[in-house]
């Protein structure tokens, strides 16, 4: 009762800490399903909508050391407010596009930009300041599982939408969505009053340097970043192109909304038992067996014929070792390099990651309009899934995670 009555006052951060994620993420990992609709009607080929989405993800993930580097300066509300109008705007162009330019600049440019600050790292550093160390990491991953559950709401919405009045009336729905979020950042912006707490002495330089020599001179943070970029190639092909591949097979379109609608769901579910596993078994080898069975799931869906039943389970599945990666991610790199460089850290390989979204995006679209199908495009995301998830478990046994070494002030 006591830890329940510490928590009381950053309820309303905490909300809106998840309601800003919640829909960052579902709203972007439900674009998607406009790709058919829109491609067809403003003249575009496929690879150009989905380059759309790869400078989403590769601009998200050069620009979010930079957003946080900013929040120390001008506070989490003010940047997180001005992400959310951001998203906003991108939606607006996005809904009004007539060619190429606006829906690079929409889906591309501003919800990347966007996602850099109301994504997962200012949800998470807001609440890990509202909370007591007790709880820290229980909220964390419940803030991290509310990321999941936007797609499930997002997905369907705008597929209705866009059934029965059009796609712009569809991206009309997910900009009144995203209006949430502004709300959502000013309570969430209410960390900026918590203080944060002390670690010693700040590191020079040459500290920073000494960290990033030591990481890429470790062969197993190599080989986790290298795999990263797999995890974000696989996931991105499939919410991009996953609704244009059912309409190619002659499904339902709705079908594409509900599978995204499950993957959100079991992300909620993959997010909480990983958290719940990287602390009782070895975070790499759990990392390897997440990308193994990807790609076996993968390999099994896309060599049968697909239907609605299978094609939901397959969602199932998928989103169940979605978001599982994150926190064993960040949990190995506590567990090898310690506390004081983790976010720096876990930004290079956060890029990695961005990196293999890029090339899941626009890869799999030039893949598609030089082919005119899929079937290379999952061929390679499976095999190089497979080598990322064998040689990730091949090196999760010759790791030996060491202890964070204590702060100067501790020393």
């Amino acid at each position: 009762m006591s830890r329940l009555a510490a928590l009381r006052p950053a309820l309303p951060l905490l909300l809106g800490a998840s309601l800003l994620l919640t829909f960052a993420m579902g709203l972007r990992q439900s674009l998607g399903i406009f790709m058919p609709s829109l491609t067809r009607d403003i003249g575009i080929p496929v690879a150009d909508f989905t380059l759309a989405i790869a400078v989403q993800n590769l601009s998200w993930g050069v620009l979010q050391p930079f957003a946080g580097a900013l929040a120390v300066r001008v506070g989490y509300r003010p940047l997180m407010l001005g992400g959310a109008v951001v998203y906003i705007a991108g939606l607006v162009l996005l809904a009004s596009a007539g060619g190429l330019v606006p829906v690079i600049a929409g889906a591309g440019l501003c919800i990347g930009l966007a996602m850099a600050c109301t994504g997962p790292a200012m949800a998470m550093a807001v609440a890990a300041r509202a909370v007591p160390a007790a709880v820290r990491s229980t909220v964390l991953g419940i803030v991290s599982a509310a990321g999941s559950l936007g797609a499930m709401v997002a997905a369907p919405v705008g597929q209705l939408l866009m059934q029965q009045q059009g796609w712009r009336i569809g991206l009309v729905g997910f900009t009144l969505m995203a209006l949430v979020m502004l709300p959502a950042a000013w309570f969430a912006g209410r960390g900026d009053r918590e203080p944060l707490p002390a670690y010693g002495a700040a590191a020079g330089d040459e500290t920073a340097a000494a960290a990033l020599r030591a990481a890429f001179g470790s062969v197993p943070f190599l080989v986790m970043a290298a795999a990263y970029f797999v995890c974000g190639m696989q996931l991105i092909f499939l919410t991009t192109h996953l609704p244009a591949y059912l309409e190619i097979c002659g499904m339902d379109p709705m079908l594409s909304a509900q599978a995204l609608g499950c993957i959100g769901a079991f992300n909620v579910l993959g997010s909480l038992f990983f958290g719940w596993a990287g602390g009782r078994w070895n975070k790499l080898l759990l990392l390897g067996l997440i990308y193994t069975l990807r790609s076996a799931t993968l390999a099994w869906y896309f060599l049968s014929v697909p239907t609605p039943a299978s094609t939901l389970f397959f969602a199932s599945v998928m989103g169940f070792l979605w978001l599982g990666v994150g926190p064993l991610v960040a949990g190995w790199i506590v567990d090898r390099f310690g506390l004081r460089w983790q976010a720096m850290l876990g930004g290079v390989a956060f890029v990695s990651h961005q990196v293999g979204s890029f090339a899941g995006a626009y890869g799999g679209g030039l893949l598609f309009d030089a082919l005119g199908n899929y079937t290379l495009a999952w061929q390679i995301g499976v095999a190089v899934g497979l080598a990322a998830g064998i040689a990730q478990i091949a090196f999760a046994f010759a790791a030996r995670a060491r202890p964070p070494g204590p702060t100067p002030a501790a020393a």
